[in-house]
């Protein structure tokens, strides 16, 4: 208490000065409007700005969350218009009755929640397993392109043969063409895989996408996988050409794992075919 006494007395003249200015800023706020509109326009100014930062942090630190939702809503979409492509189309109403369409394939939402992408035999582990409708062999894209090839699930997580994988084969081909191929990795660049056994007459050029063929049970075709980034042309009767990923896969979040509803007959099929 005796602190507090002193402090006023020592500050006694700057403190009044303090409550005559304060007054006289009341006083000309009160009455004069353009003084008035200049001072609130200035307190709006401040406090519109502290506002956004706190929005701004806010929704920074609500992005997990955020990209939680908006995968899981793209999966929704996704699941939406496979049913909607395989639709019988009436004159009077698109019809989406389950006896007549056949949808192709299902799409689910999963977490990538450990990746290696420096190793010669690259995987990752996701958040859903065999209880969420996910097993072996099952294709794992994100919205830039592929992943990479469900290999051993459990109940709960699954791990996913990287396309950074020197055991990885994915049929792919060149977009717009049939021209088609073979795509490995030789376990050197992170972001750069080798399609190989493209015939030799067809038109490659610096630049051209490269996406998936669709001529195996697990990857849809047209899935976009990267850019042609260099051309090996030997004595040989195909080419070999490196292809710049679009993902970058040292940094991966959400993505969906595709289920091909007819996979089980379309081996069934061949099967008999070997026989």
């Amino acid at each position: 208490m005796q602190q507090i006494i002193y402090f006023f007395q020592k500050f006694k003249y700057f403190l009044f000065f303090l409550l005559l200015g304060f007054i006289a800023l009341t006083f000309t706020f009160n009455n004069l409007n353009y003084h008035k509109s200049k001072f609130v326009n200035s307190a709006n100014f401040v406090t519109g700005g502290l506002y956004s930062q706190a929005s701004s942090i806010s929704e920074y630190w609500n992005l997990k969350s955020e990209n939680k939702i908006l995968a899981e809503e793209n999966t929704r979409l996704k699941n939406l218009l496979e049913k909607k492509s395989f639709a019988v189309i009436d004159s009077d109403s698109t019809v989406t009755d389950s006896i007549k369409y056949h949808q192709k394939y299902t799409y689910t939402t999963a977490k990538v929640i450990k990746n290696s992408y420096s190793k010669n035999f690259n995987f990752l582990t996701i958040n859903k397993g065999q209880n969420d409708g996910v097993f072996k062999e099952m294709a794992v894209v994100n919205s830039k392109g592929v992943i990479g090839i469900t290999d051993s699930p459990s109940n709960g997580y699954s791990t996913v043969q990287s396309i950074l994988n020197r055991n990885s084969k994915i049929n792919a081909r060149l977009k717009n063409s049939n021209y088609f191929g073979s795509l490995g990795w030789d376990g050197i660049h992170y972001n750069i895989v080798q399609l190989s056994d493209i015939p030799r007459q067809a038109p490659l050029k610096i630049g051209d996408t490269i996406e998936t063929g669709g001529m195996s049970t697990i990857f849809p075709e047209g899935i976009l996988i990267g850019v042609v980034s260099k051309i090996n042309k030997g004595n040989t009767a195909d080419n070999k050409v490196d292809v710049t990923l679009f993902n970058d896969m040292s940094n991966l979040g959400y993505v969906y794992v595709i289920k091909n509803l007819d996979k089980v007959e379309i081996k069934s099929l061949e099967a008999l075919q070997d026989e």
